[in-house]
């Protein structure tokens, strides 16, 4: 006779297998795979990634209203947060966000451009630190911008994907907020130009 009493899962164990499942994809990617072309710090090492504080979050405190849907990120939590405008959608995801904080922006901006198959340019910061990299890097699974990209009102600010999953996370780009591809691809769909934008 089974001891169900045995089998029940703890609240401890349940919030520590689903960190677990979190960081799963991060953790099946080749870690000697050097591909990437955005990422300054080594991911062979162990780097702690902020599940804590990974909550679900309510827009009213950050924004007036909710018009043309409103995203938030969370720069401690490592979490994008999404609101359509009539409040039937609201998604929670995962991100990547900058490596320090002189590369980090906070504040109010607007998604001003969608495009899917972005390609990349490293901006004129980007090359001083690393001239080894390639001036453009078009459409396709070398690109870190991955399958889609919203970009902001800042200049090269953008929310967009990764090909490298595991940055997501982790402090690990150079301004910008990173997604799983299929994150942003949902994302992607759900907002417009002109979606407000928050970063805290």
């Amino acid at each position: 006779m089974t001891d169900f009493s045995k089998l029940r899962l703890g609240r401890r164990t349940f919030l520590a297998t689903g960190a677990a499942f979190v960081g799963a994809p991060a953790l099946a990617q080749d870690v000697n795979d050097s591909s990437t072309t955005e990422v300054e710090r080594d991911l062979t090492e162990t780097v702690r990634r902020n599940t804590s504080s990974f909550r679900s979050m309510s827009w009213e405190p950050y924004f007036d209203n909710l018009k043309n849907g409103a995203i938030l990120v969370d720069l401690t939590s490592r979490a994008l947060h999404y609101w359509n405008e009539d409040e039937t959608v609201y998604k929670l995801y995962p991100s990547s966000v900058p490596l320090t904080e002189d590369l980090t922006r906070r504040g109010r901006t607007r998604v001003v451009r969608k495009v899917e198959g972005p390609s990349w340019r490293p901006t004129p910061s980007m090359r001083e630190r690393n001239p080894e990299w390639p001036e453009y890097v078009g459409p396709g699974p070398d690109n870190p911008l991955g399958t889609h990209a919203l970009y902001l009102s800042w200049t090269y600010y953008r929310i967009h994907g990764t090909h490298d999953t595991r940055k997501i996370g982790r402090r690990s780009s150079n301004g910008c907020v990173g997604l799983f591809n299929e994150h942003i691809q949902e994302l992607f769909a759900l907002a417009k130009v002109g979606t407000q934008v928050l970063l805290i």
